[in-house]
């Protein structure tokens, strides 16, 4: 076998002038087959680290380093300091395996990577035997598994990501534009007429969101209305689990031929059914009558027969004539009720004919078929106008195809069909006066607020201010254009690039922005994209998990360190709890309580990282400077802020960010306020750690006072202008029942940091590559231990009786699967010295990925999933997906910018922007509050 690859000829060089092509020279087939190691990064470029990069987390996303815009913007950074970091990585593997593969820059910097190796190359997930291997077969793995990964990085970065993006945005907008133009932007006709079953009793309209209706809401939105249900026994059937919603212990009793009143005096409903098997005369003149007095005519009307027609006539053609005369009719008097109230011609549903009775084999599908193609026929062209406004009830036909075989007569619908063909009633009429979140059928566009139309004026404002600017700068650039000296043969003037200005990067980073909430605003409270319910199972929630897990074992990297949670560890970490989360939302899985339990466990791990991060930051650093305090609030809130504002939500909607936001402020009002203790004071006198443990426990029972204190927690929280931060539907429990689920965690974290560095600084720990953490014995004890406990509370987890019990031990038994982790994790030096580059990608984007789901990859608040491509579910959630991660990357990046110039590290101009930020908040308070007293 072959010791190298076969010659092939390296892909075209990048354009980027800082690529290591450029720099290097072309390079051979040779070398291109060994590549150099900043070829090999994950399939997504982890964004490199400026000079101003924290070293420790801070909280969600940490105070991490950006490239400046004009960086971004001319390809600068990417090239050069992942080639670098590349380097070190590969130097540190070839140090660690022992393979004899040469270090990166030994030999004349640049050329090292150039030469032939001698040996395999040192390919991180393989195993560690692999790299002291030399034969063809391991070898060519390491090269292919390489190869692939350099193939996929240079035809697809994540700039041409976001293009792609871009175009699928544009391209998918106006097709739905096209399509409601078309086809009409009313929803209630495919909830009328559409949908489909998902498992076996859940219906889901065409590409739009029904609303599970319960006894108060149906009565808040009937009050004083008149219902009328008119036609055979299918609509009574129909009007009995009608008023089932209203009234749960209503009984289906009396005379099935009769009349049947209903009335609920609490709310003034009334509801009738009204016994006419056959579209006749007596129908006829029952409708009559509503047309001629308006004080007992219906709000609602749902009409509908034939099937007594095809049995009292034996199915003649007779019989078929004279229905259509019938509704011919009655056609004029439906559609002149129709002009004032809710008019319904309920189609008929199919039979099951195997079931029927002897005296009922006359009523086949083929002539049910008849006479609806009859009735839709008639009473579409009862109008002068091109549409009636008699709407057809056709969905129930679709319901009864799939149920009709668990009939019990072969006629009559099973029960919970009916109870479907209820509740979309109680949909097309009700969603439109009590406007349910997810409840997306039938339901206008909300009016922008005066919020929204300062934001749209803001953002479009900056979007013409940064055009201009642009414009200026392409004509300066023609104007710096080289032009040829006839007579030398060379150039005269040399192009300059002028870095951007500060207003320029914030116009471009605005600019960007208000496009992106554009998306967000039609994705979520505009019609134009459409909308579904979630429903679980098993598999749509376990096999992504199994596709992110084999992903992310794809793209294992040697770590630049073997510290307990170093940076790799803890943002590979943040992003496979991110996606699970996101698996876990988009999938409906809160319903699967060992499910909802284990992803309690991972946002209690993010807050554990917050305490860890924070306190660790603060203990060595000793840094409780104002601009370290603003510059965390600003990336931790700025997004959520924005959003408020352009999708009209109150900021305990977001409710992890406020929850990580007060939980920072806790942090570093216990180590900034008097006496200050950090590392390098309590290095000096042990007595400062004695003092650190008190302010820890008057920390604790702080905690613990207010988790028993509902009272004093509200009243803390409910003074103004916090409640009209902390607030959710008029109260604060909401935002109490958040704080006091995972309140232990983040005292937890801080507690594992402080001792951690501590017996770290004693050098108990052994952190050395390929080390374990402990002695042997120590550590083999200690991995065991944890195993056990690991294994224990997901044993507990999965055997819970009901959320409500396992929520109140949760915040005290959280901490043991975490700490477990963290053992598992770092006491085996193989496992420390590595991390997946895949889902450190996720993690370094985490807090914009858990916001921007809330709107543009979920919809109605989290409710349910956005439809981009209807009808293909598959599909959907690709496409979906990507637009949604390109998205929040970029808004990572644009807050970012935004960072570096809002909040200034000269403590006088911070100032001075801090007064006008509490201008502009007083601001928002004020039409905050002129936004509820129009409302109200």
């Amino acid at each position: 076998m072959p010791t190298s690859l076969p010659p092939q000829s390296p892909p075209p060089a990048a354009r980027n002038p800082v690529t290591p092509e450029g720099r290097l020279g072309p390079m051979t087939s040779q070398h291109w087959a060994s590549g150099p190691p900043s070829q090999a990064q994950p399939l997504l470029r982890q964004e490199a680290k400026g000079e101003e990069e924290e070293g420790e987390e801070t909280g969600i996303q940490g105070a991490k380093g950006i490239r400046t815009a004009e960086q971004r913007r001319r390809g600068w950074g990417d090239a050069t300091e992942a080639t670098e970091e590349g380097r070190t990585e590969s130097g540190a593997a070839a140090a660690a395996a022992g393979s004899g593969c040469p270090a990166e820059g030994a030999g004349g910097g640049n050329e090292g990577w150039r030469r032939q190796p001698q040996c395999c190359p040192c390919a991180a997930p393989l195993p560690r035997f692999a790299a002291h291997c030399c034969h063809g077969g391991t070898k060519m793995a390491a090269l292919a598994y390489n190869l692939g990964k350099r193939e996929i990085n240079h035809y697809f970065s994540v700039r041409s990501a976001k293009v792609l993006a871009l175009v699928a945005v544009l391209l998918l907008a106006a097709c739905h534009l096209a399509s409601r133009r078309y086809r009409g932007n009313d929803s209630c006709e495919y909830l009328l007429s559409s949908g489909r079953f998902l498992g076996e009793k859940v219906w889901q309209p065409h590409s739009c969101m029904m609303h599970k209706y319960k006894f108060g809401e149906a009565k808040n939105c009937l009050v004083d209305k008149h219902i009328a249900f008119i036609g055979d026994s299918r609509i009574r059937q129909l009007f009995y689990s009608f008023v089932k919603i209203i009234n749960p212990q209503f009984k289906e009793e009396g005379n099935k031929h009769e009349n049947i009143p209903f009335e609920d005096k609490t709310a003034s409903v009334k509801v009738d059914f009204l016994w006419h098997p056959e579209v006749n005369g007596s129908m006829k003149q029952c409708i009559k009558v509503w047309t001629e007095d308006s004080v007992t005519k219906p709000h609602v009307i749902v009409a509908g027969a034939a099937t007594w027609s095809i049995k009292i006539h034996n199915g003649s053609s007779e019989a078929l004539s004279q229905y259509k005369m019938n509704i011919t009719s009655i056609a004029p008097l439906l559609e002149k009720l129709a002009k004032t109230s809710d008019v319904y011609w309920v189609l008929q549903d199919p039979v099951y004919e195997d079931l029927l009775s002897e005296n009922r084999k006359m009523i086949t599908n083929e002539k049910i078929d008849a006479y609806n193609e009859a009735a839709v026929s008639i009473l579409n062209s009862s109008t002068k106008n091109s549409k009636s406004n008699v709407k057809m009830f056709s969905v129930s036909k679709l319901i009864a195809q799939e149920t009709i075989m668990e009939s019990l007569d072969g006629l009559h619908l099973p029960e919970s069909s009916r109870e479907t063909s209820a509740m979309i009633l109680m949909n097309v009429y009700c969603n439109k006066i009590l406007k349910p979140i997810d409840g997306s059928c039938c339901q206008p566009q909300l009016p922008l607020t005066l919020m929204q139309k300062l934001a749209a004026c803001f953002f479009t404002l900056s979007i013409i201010g940064y055009l201009i600017f642009y414009v200026i700068h392409r004509n300066a650039h023609r104007k710096n254009k080289p032009c040829p000296d006839l007579e030398s043969g060379e150039e005269k003037k040399n192009i300059i690039n002028t870095p951007l200005s500060a207003i320029e990067i914030l116009l471009q980073a605005f600019c960007k922005l208000g496009l992106i909430m554009a998306y967000f605003y039609m994705s979520d409270r505009a019609n134009l994209f459409m909308k579904e319910n979630k429903f679980y199972t098993h598999s749509s929630f376990f096999i992504p998990i199994i596709y992110i897990l084999v992903l992310g074992i794809f793209y294992i990297e040697n770590t630049k360190e073997t510290k307990v949670l170093n940076r790799e560890q803890t943002d590979e970490w943040k992003g496979w709890m991110q996606l699970v989360i996101l698996i876990y939302h988009i999938s409906g899985a809160s319903t699967f309580l060992p499910v909802y339990m284990h992803v309690r466990v991972l946002v209690a791990a993010y807050l554990f990282q917050t305490g860890y991060g924070h306190f660790s930051y603060f203990w060595i650093k000793g840094d409780f400077g104002i601009h370290r305090v603003c510059q965390v609030l600003f990336r931790l809130n700025f997004l959520v802020v924005v959003l408020c504002i352009v999708m009209d939500r109150p900021y305990q909607f977001y409710y992890f960010v406020p929850l990580v936001t007060v939980w920072f402020m806790i942090i570093y009002a216990t180590l900034a306020l008097w006496p200050q203790i950090i590392q390098k004071k309590a290095n000096g006198n042990c007595f400062w750690h004695f003092g650190l443990l008190l302010k820890l426990a008057f920390l604790l029972s702080c905690i613990c006072f207010l988790a028993y204190s509902q009272g004093a927690f509200e009243k803390i929280f409910s003074l103004w202008p916090l409640s009209k931060c902390f607030e959710l539907k008029g109260n604060v429990y909401e935002w109490w029942f958040r704080w006091r689920l995972d309140r232990y965690v983040v005292f937890h974290g801080m507690l594992f940091a402080f001792i951690y560095l501590t017996l770290q600084k004693r050098q108990v720990l052994s952190e050395g590559k390929g080390e374990p953490l402990f002695s042997n014995r120590v550590s083999n004890f200690l991995l065991f231990i944890s195993v056990v406990s690991f294994l224990t509370y997901s044993i507990w987890a999965s055997s819970c009786k009901n959320k409500a019990e396992c929520n109140e031990l949760h915040p005290s038994v959280s901490v043991v699967q975490i700490l477990a982790f963290i053992l598992i994790r770092n006491i085996p030096g193989y496992a420390r010295s590595v991390y997946s580059s895949f889902f450190a990608w996720f993690g370094k984007i985490s807090l914009e990925l858990f916001i921007c789901q809330y709107h543009i990859w979920l919809a109605a608040d989290t409710r349910g999933i956005l439809v981009l491509i209807p009808g293909n579910p598959m599909l959907n959630i690709i496409v979906s997906t990507f637009i949604f991660v390109c998205v929040a990357h970029e808004i990572s990046q644009i807050t970012n910018d935004i960072a570096q110039i809002i909040i200034p590290k000269d403590n006088s101009s911070l100032l001075k922007r801090l007064a006008f930020v509490a201008i502009f908040f007083c601001g928002l308070l004020i039409l905050s509050s002129i936004q509820e007293k129009s409302r109200h």
